[in-house]
């Protein structure tokens, strides 16, 4: 694998435990008034910053009780970022640590991946089989108590911070399910989570590879998954199903990876930020793991819940032809957020850049639209509270993606028995030839480069 040297940065929806965040990008499209862009004098600026100066004296000279200079400080630094969007933020030194580390892949907590919402924890997956999983946490629950704690007006890091704990130690969740009149209490213990990000199961002789989230794990993940398929078959798979349903995204560079896993050349994405250091163009290259599947035919599956890394990877794949994407529009998360290093006093998280796909679409608050809409029956008990808007609903968010914006929900359920999966059956069917569709084989003549 060859890639294009770039710096360290993140790009999802938060991710709990791995401790990521990936934001939206430059402004939304609005009719600027000579106010706003106006450039502002030097006076004007330093004048601002002595306001804050002078706010911040009267807070320690007057405040009933003497404050912790240091922590109001945090919190002016945290209420900056995060007044740009909904995934720029300030973190702690330990924060900074806990990602890290996270990006290993290997971490201990709950295994929730979760995003601030109207002041309360929304849970957008629960990782396979983790605590959070196994005790019935949903996507789309509304995390609002822990440990007896109301996590209204705890930041982010703060909640994850609390959910984080030593193993074997348990907590108390409190959520708010949609449909459900009183709140559901859920004790856990705390694990590690050990994200085998990459998972192969063999539906007759076709290999349907579940990526879960991108970290450091997943195209070695995926790698292994095709090896693995051809080992059990002895031979070429007739198919291959990459599935990215409720993947939250992660490291751009395992996106990049994967992409390039299926593909033997030309753009894998292209990012564009207001700096011309922050543009980049990353490209697939020939390699022996895409010489080994290049012909085999694919699928790639997406719902509500795929999001930035999992995005580009669906993005990269359709414009290339390279795939059918089959199910619901995806998250619209179209953002890079760069980690900045602050020495001793943590770092911070920045959308620098907004990712395009190989065909130039920018999917922020739009997301990737599936080749074939494909919804799945759901259990009239997750019925209403089993769609997400996506990014277009988040506070904040920057938009301007090259689609309208979403309007709609987008499904998040997945079923638990494969049979049940209307999207992962007719994936199968399409390749088989028991489905057909003018979207299938995709059409290489349109391929972008």
């Amino acid at each position: 694998m060859r890639l294009t040297p770039f710096r360290t940065a993140v790009s999802a929806v938060v991710l709990f435990g791995l401790g990521l965040a990936c934001a939206p990008l430059i402004a939304q499209d609005q009719a600027a008034t000579p106010a706003e862009t106006a450039p502002r004098t030097a006076d004007e600026i330093y004048s601002d910053l002595s306001l804050f100066g002078e706010v911040f004296d009267r807070i320690r000279a007057e405040y009933v009780e003497a404050p912790d200079e240091k922590k109001l400080i945090h919190a002016a630094l945290r209420g900056m970022l995060t007044s740009l969007d909904p995934h720029s933020d300030y973190m702690e030194p330990i924060d900074y640590a806990d990602v890290q580390e996270d990006t290993s892949g290997q971490f201990g907590g709950l295994g929730i991946e979760v995003q601030m919402e109207d002041g309360a924890i929304r849970v957008v997956s629960p990782i396979d089989e983790t605590p959070a999983a196994k005790a019935g946490i949903l996507a789309g629950d509304f995390i609002v108590e822990l440990d007896g704690t109301q996590v209204q007006g705890m930041s982010l890091d703060e909640a994850v911070g609390k959910m984080r704990g030593q193993v074997g130690t348990t907590i108390k969740i409190t959520v708010i399910r949609e449909g459900v009149a009183e709140p559901l209490e859920f004790e856990l213990t705390r694990d590690i989570i050990a994200t085998r990000a990459a998972r192969l199961t063999m539906q007759e002789d076709i290999a349907v590879i579940r990526l879960a989230r991108f970290s450091e794990q997943a195209f070695p993940g995926v790698r292994k998954a095709i090896d693995d398929a051809y080992k059990q078959l002895g031979k070429a798979p007739k198919g291959i199903v990459l599935d990215l349903r409720n993947n939250p995204g992660g490291l751009v560079d395992q996106a990049v990876f994967v992409s390039d896993a299926f593909l033997r050349q030309g753009a894998v994405v292209l990012t564009r930020g207001r700096l011309d250091s922050e543009s980049s163009r990353y490209d697939a290259r020939p390699d022996d793991l895409d010489q080994k599947i290049t012909d085999i035919p694919m699928v790639v599956l997406i719902n509500g819940g795929s999001a930035s890394a999992a995005e580009i990877v669906a993005g990269a794949l359709q414009d290339h032809k390279r795939a059918t994407v089959v199910g619901t529009r995806s998250f619209g998360k179209g953002s890079v957020q760069s980690i900045i290093p602050l020495g001793a006093d943590g770092a911070m998280r920045l959308t620098t850049a907004r990712y395009y796909t190989p065909n130039n679409r920018s999917i922020q608050a739009s997301g990737i639209q599936p080749d074939i809409l494909i919804t799945q029956d759901v259990p009239e008990e997750f019925k209403g509270r089993d769609e997400i808007l996506g990014e277009v609903a988040l506070p904040g968010q920057i938009g301007g993606g090259t689609q309208e914006n979403a309007t709609v929900g987008s499904s998040v359920y997945v079923p638990a028995e494969a049979e049940e999966d209307n999207q992962l059956q007719f994936a199968l069917k399409l390749i088989n030839g028991e489905e057909t569709n003018s979207a299938y084989p995709p059409k290489a003549d349109s391929a972008a480069s």
